[in-house]
């Protein structure tokens, strides 16, 4: 069954005539996902690639309201800007992939799409992927190196790095698993769709299993997976790593990665790896155990 798509998924794509934006099209029309639209001022009336090209999402949407996802390539000073218009026509789910939006352009997007119960996942998001239904975005590159790492099985991927979300998926197939879907949550400090949201729909997906998550010692979503599962909402196996352990040795204030990376004071790697463990999350010492722990927890 998977989360977030479906076989009758219909995409958006806004910024649809640039460069990336037509090089997302066409990853998703190979890989099987159905975009009707695409967005564009000053361009409505051409096409990309097939697909019909609006002046404002408000305009796509009206043509096609069956429209289930947007997914934004334009560039960070037209974020805000680009989302509010897919949160004010009401487009369910808005997927980003634009990194350097202004901290206080994704708090607005984010406060306002929550108000409207629309699900954002990104900023900074390459997307998501179901093998052998579809996938939003860019997640996995080009269709033949997607079809060697992904095939259809039963474990989730939560990843908030995009090259982690591949690199995990091509080592769960090559233990003889399959993923249901994997999700590039996006590096930035503020997460739209956060690591409990995923995992609460994971929970309800009769096709996944398990689900292995690839944290960092940035932020504090992890914490909140702690609540989830105290709270019984999650209660399926999950394996997790929590990347950049080595942050403690260097020298306070270093910059080593995304701005999700920033780390309060009481609230980095060890913290994490401690608090999920008492709450019987398989802890991975290196990213490789991912599988082993998750092929253990599903014996």
């Amino acid at each position: 069954m998977a989360i977030i798509l479906d076989n009758n998924t219909k995409v958006l794509v806004q910024g649809i005539t640039g460069k990336e934006g037509q090089k997302a099209v066409l990853a998703m029309q190979e890989y099987g996902i159905n975009v009707v639209a695409g967005v564009r001022p000053g361009k409505g009336g051409e096409e990309v690639h097939g697909v019909p090209v609006y002046n404002t999402v408000a305009d796509a949407f009206a043509a096609h309201p069956d429209c289930s996802i947007t997914t934004i390539y334009v560039p960070p000073f037209a974020a805000k800007s680009a989302i509010m218009e897919a949160v004010d026509a009401g487009i369910p789910c808005i997927n980003t992939i634009i990194e350097r939006i202004p901290i206080k352009d994704t708090a607005y997007c984010l406060a306002a799409a929550k108000e409207k119960n629309i699900r954002i996942i990104g900023p900074s998001s390459l997307g998501i992927i179901s093998p052998g239904i579809g996938r939003v975005g860019v997640i996995g590159g080009p269709k033949s190196l997607a079809d060697t790492i992904f095939t259809p099985g039963n474990i989730g991927i939560i990843s908030r790095s995009g090259g982690m979300t591949n690199e995990l998926s091509w080592q769960v197939r090559k233990a003889g698993l399959g993923q249901s879907t994997a999700v590039h949550v996006g590096g930035d400090l503020l997460m739209g769709t956060t690591y409990a949201d995923l995992l609460e729909l994971f929970e309800h997906d009769e096709q996944t299993k398990g689900v292995i998550l690839f944290g960092e010692h940035g932020g504090s979503y992890e914490f909140d997976i702690v609540d989830l599962i105290k709270n019984k909402k999650f209660t399926k196996p999950l394996a997790v790593y929590i990347g950049g352990k080595f942050a403690n040795v260097l020298p306070e204030g270093m910059n080593i990665g995304h701005a999700g990376a920033i780390v309060a004071r009481g609230q980095g790697a060890a913290e994490k790896e401690d608090a999920l463990r008492a709450v019987g999350v398989s802890i991975a010492q290196n990213y490789e155990d991912l599988i082993p722990c998750m092929q253990k927890n599903l014996l």
